[in-house]
């Protein structure tokens, strides 16, 4: 990030005379619409004039109603729906110079010069196309006499911005894609929904996704729901990879295991680039194996459905970045696309994307899977390298001697279950011997203490709670008991598991090694809770699941008014809320109020009232008075009288002691009489149940499997004279994702930015982007523009969940 010079620049009218347009191209993507939405939204925040180009490309060379202007009620209820509103197509047309020529005058005609594409590597690669040879449509359309020298002189120069939207997570420099979050929701509810299934009849299940030239989608498939195999079409398999497929899933068998999961991508292919499809791999386990064995091609099903929370916030937070870039633009700016690298915005040269996106076609074609990997990007590379050291045991010879002891803490969440299976499974690989601990410090302290090995945690992935039992007992007042049982079940190091309570614990136990030797051995905290409040971390294991949660837990029905209970999680927060609103539209005039978890923390309710479309979010980290309170009602009130006749408000619980969401309830009651009524949902623990989302699944797997691998090297530098000896800072430390990479941080270093009375860091990354919401929610507020994302090049960039 870097400072704007013009930082005086009001942002409400950095758009004034100008005119945007914004286009879906290319296959549709579940989280679109919320791009569009945005962007729609905050043009219109900037002053600039807004224009729809229905039909993509198609739109744009066939002009007149296919371009039509935007206004804000028009994106309303937008967010929850798949695909994209504003259409899609392929267009021959545009390939054309002659086509192009149409689009050019179009545009020139309504005065549009900055161009929004939403869309993948040749939808975008067409945008840059057309504005390099901008200057010579329009030299053409002047000559031929379609523009006159005054449109031409207004019209001197396009800018280009791209999001990519493209399931299949295929574009090189991004992360993530629009809708690759929401496509791994359908592909994971599909093989939760097979594997008891295939328990029960003793099967193999072979789930062919789509994924013809990437294979992001099968592999993070196979790591989130512990399959077997995954064949992907960067890397295939050695030759003779019928023999070991055929030996694993008998050695699978017979180690008590009901069921076997094979994840293909469609693009799979063998070292001499035949295809190798669902049907081929049935064939041989059904004839070599006698295995009773199923396929199941999921196909265009990945493309359908509601958005997760996370394919909205990435859309919405992408839509406002894409008109800040647009904006700000010169015509030296090359043409770039705006993502998300960890939590933080970036702009990257949309051709440097394009070409590294076409060198692992070369390099897959030429054979180089390495290389193909690699290029990839470090996540898409750490991806497979865990995929491979977790698939199946394969144990070093020779046994470390380590005993890894493993705790869960604070209250439960989904994830917490992949995390532990992921560090008890790359604890044996190191040689180590795990220890599971049940009931968190309590068990610790009373010897609640077992073995824990490989097919101990199969199947563990998809479980949501602790399958090892958690309490929120610190281990403060039980340390004699506790280090006596580290000298008794000779434990050499620690994975605590949890939130808050397991950081605090973490502290105590540091605290712990001036008086107990025992206490002296290395500690890894990884945060797992859905209030994503701990200091160290910019993301917990749990909170995704939580506030995809809060948006389907409750439904009021429109016709009954009934409440329905649904399941649990950061997801099902946002289905919640999506239902909600629905009702709210069918009844008109109505205002749901809903109460979300998260203690002190307001990130629940800040990120779902963003994913949801929230009127507003009361947290705690912003005071709020009674002002605030009134102002909220009139800026509803007057909602109510435009097309938009719904509200939706959230409230963390513990946002103000005495504004209670009774409170609150009550106030827009009395003050919406006649205009609105309004109706409150308080979630309560539902939103720490539930499976957990292909997020926190890959997320606890990645947290677990480092976990053990640094926890190795702590122990070998704290090896000395025959023992382990770790007095350190950092030999005792949080594992966390900040900004864009995992990161270990000592516990003793964490202090100074804790809020130990509140419960929550002192410094929280997601408070900055708050005015989002609110902008998209029609306050009039005032966005900060003296940062901005600076314009990386692609080889530069880390990525998270990489390190």
């Amino acid at each position: 990030m870097s400072t704007n010079l013009q930082t005086m620049t009001d942002p409400t009218k950095m758009g004034l005379g100008r005119s945007i347009a914004v286009l879906t191209s290319g296959g549709d993507a579940q989280g679109m619409n919320a791009a569009v939405r945005a962007t729609v939204r905050v043009g219109l925040y900037t002053g600039a004039k807004v224009y729809f180009v229905h039909e993509g490309y198609q739109g744009l060379v066939d002009g007149g109603e296919n371009i039509r202007p935007a206004t804000w009620e028009s994106v309303s209820m937008m967010l929850q729906l798949g695909g994209t509103v504003i259409g899609s197509a392929r267009c021959k047309d545009f390939r054309a110079r002659e086509g192009r020529m149409k689009a050019a005058c179009n545009l020139v005609k309504l005065g549009i010069t900055n161009l929004c594409v939403i869309g993948g590597d040749g939808s975008l690669t067409g945008a840059n196309e057309f504005r390099t040879e901008w200057s010579g449509l329009l030299a053409d359309l002047r000559r031929a006499g379609k523009i006159t020298d005054e449109e031409t002189k207004k019209s001197s120069h396009l800018n280009i911005v791209g999001m990519v939207g493209s399931i299949d997570n295929d574009f090189c420099g991004t992360d993530m894609t629009i809708g690759t979050d929401s496509a791994l929701h359908r592909i994971i509810e599909v093989v939760d929904a097979i594997t008891t299934t295939a328990q029960s009849h003793q099967r193999t299940f072979i789930l062919e996704v789509m994924g013809r030239h990437c294979g992001y989608l099968a592999l993070v498939s196979a790591l989130a729901c512990g399959a077997d195999w995954v064949f992907i079409p960067e890397m295939p398999p050695d030759d003779g990879w019928e023999e070991h497929l055929c030996r694993r899933l008998a050695n699978q068998r017979a180690r008590g295991s009901r069921l076997n999961v094979i994840i293909v991508a469609e693009g799979a292919i063998s070292r001499d680039g035949k295809i190798i499809s669902s049907d081929h791999i049935k064939k041989l386990v059904t004839d070599r194996l006698g295995f009773d064995t199923r396929t199941t091609v999921l196909g265009h099903v990945q493309r359908g459905g509601t958005p997760s929370a996370f394919d909205r916030i990435l859309g919405s937070r992408m839509g406002v970045e894409a008109v800040m870039a647009l904006l700000e633009a010169t015509p030296d700016t090359p043409a770039c696309i705006v993502s998300l690298s960890g939590n933080q915005a970036v702009r990257l040269p949309l051709m440097e994307c394009v070409q590294v996106t076409k060198d692992v076609t070369a390099a897959m074609a030429e054979g180089r899977f390495e290389d193909a990997i690699k290029l990839r990007g470090k996540s898409f590379e750490n991806n497979w390298n865990t995929y491979k050291l977790l698939a199946h045991i394969n144990p070093p010879d020779v046994k470390s001697n380590i005993n890894v002891a493993i705790i869960n803490v604070g209250a439960p969440c989904a994830g917490m279950n992949a995390a532990v299976r992921a560090a008890v499974r790359m604890g044996i690989i190191q040689g180590h011997n795990m220890l599971a601990v049940h009931d968190g410090f309590d068990g610790l302290a009373h010897g609640q203490i077992e073995p824990i090995n490989w097919t101990s945690v199969s199947g563990w992935t998809g479980l949501g709670g602790s399958n090892l039992g958690t309490k929120r007992t610190l281990p403060g007042k039980l340390v004699e008991e506790i280090t006596q049982n580290i000298a008794k079940f000779n434990i050499h190091a620690l994975v605590i598991i949890g939130g808050f309570e397991a950081y605090v614990g973490g502290l105590e136990m540091v605290q712990a090694r001036e008086k107990y030797e025992e206490a002296c051995i290395p500690m890894v905290v990884i945060p797992a809770t859905v209030s994503n409040n701990v200091p160290g971390s910019d993301f917990s294991i749990g909170a995704d699941t939580a506030l995809n949660t809060i948006t389907s837990v409750s439904v009021w029905t429109s016709n009954t008014h009934t409440l329905t209970t649904f399941r649990c999680s950061f997801t099902n927060c946002l289905q919640t809320c999506d239902r909600i609103k629905q009702s709210a539209a069918g009844t008109k005039r109505r205002v749901f109020l809903v109460e979300t978890m998260g203690g002190y923390c307001g990130y629940l309710a800040t990120m779902a009232g963003l994913a949801a479309g929230a009127d507003a979010a009361y947290i705690f980290e912003e005071k709020f008075n009674i002002k605030d309170l009134e102002g909220n009602v009139e800026h509803l009130v007057e909602k109510m009288k435009t097309t938009v006749k719904r509200g939706l408000v959230l409230r963390n619980e513990n946002s103000n002691a005495n504004y209670t969401t009774d409170f609150i309830f009550n106030l827009y009651s009395e003050e919406g009489k006649g205009v609105f009524d309004c109706r409150k949902n308080v979630l309560g623990h539902m939103q720490q149940g539930g499976t957990p989302t292909p997020f926190d699944r890959n997320f606890g797997t990645k947290m677990g499997a480092k976990s053990v691998l640094w926890l190795t090297e702590k122990l070998k530098e704290c090896y000395r004279h025959g023992r382990i000896f770790a007095n350190t800072p950092n030999s005792a430390c949080v594992l966390g994702m900040r900004k864009r990479a995992l990161t270990f941080q000592p516990l003793a270093e964490l202090k100074g930015n804790t809020d130990f009375e509140h419960r929550i860091p002192k410094t929280q990354w997601w408070l900055k982007i708050r005015p989002i919401m609110k902008i998209l929610a029609k306050y009039n507020i005032k966005l900060d523009t003296s940062e901005h994302a600076d314009m990386e090049h692609v080889i530069k960039k880390r990525s998270p969940l990489s390190s």
